[in-house]
């Protein structure tokens, strides 16, 4: 009797911790080179000197809600990237701990949005009382927590409309 207890506990861990073991920890591929991967502190600086706007998704590789939004967050870059005026970068959490540490990053995927190289809130329509958007005193969106895509996609077409062309066109891919 005390076999089938010690059976039954041992299938149970398993179901129970297995999935926590087992995740895919291979890194997140990039599909989009309109996004920059930071793999030191120093990098991001200086794409923050460089652009306007920069939007960063702080990720890990071990994280499913990561490898779930990554492709929305390259089809977000590749939409609406444009040098020196809108950027997309990744920082991972794991490997640039410092960054992290810097921006109070504890939740992944965190998406942070900058402008002028400072964390700056962005006005976006339709996102009060959501729970994974941080608001700044004034009720702009700081940042998304979590694999948000309705959220993310929000603030970033928000992005795009505040950095207009002359011509008064939302601006396109990045230039070379």
């Amino acid at each position: 009797m005390e076999t089938i207890y010690v059976i039954i506990l041992g299938v149970l861990a398993v179901f129970l911790f297995g999935p926590a073991l087992f995740f895919d920890r291979s890194p997140i591929p990039e599909l989009s080179e309109n996004v920059y991967k930071i793999k030191v502190e120093g990098e991001l600086d200086a794409l923050l000197s460089a652009a306007t706007h920069v939007v960063v998704d702080f990720y890990a590789d071990w994280c499913p809600p990561c490898r779930a939004i990554a492709p929305v967050f390259s089809k977000l870059a590749d939409t609406h990237s444009k040098k020196g005026h809108v950027a997309f970068a990744k920082v991972n959490v794991d490997q640039v701990k410092s960054v992290a540490k810097r921006y109070g990053v504890s939740a992944m995927p965190t998406f942070m949005f900058f402008e002028n190289g400072v964390p700056q809130g962005v006005t976006a329509e339709g996102l009060q009382g959501r729970q994974s958007c941080g608001f700044t005193d004034d009720g702009r969106v700081s940042q998304v927590r979590g694999a948000d895509r309705q959220a993310l996609e929000a603030v970033v077409r928000a992005l795009g409309a505040k950095d207009k062309d002359v011509s008064g066109r939302e601006t396109g891919r990045k230039e070379d």
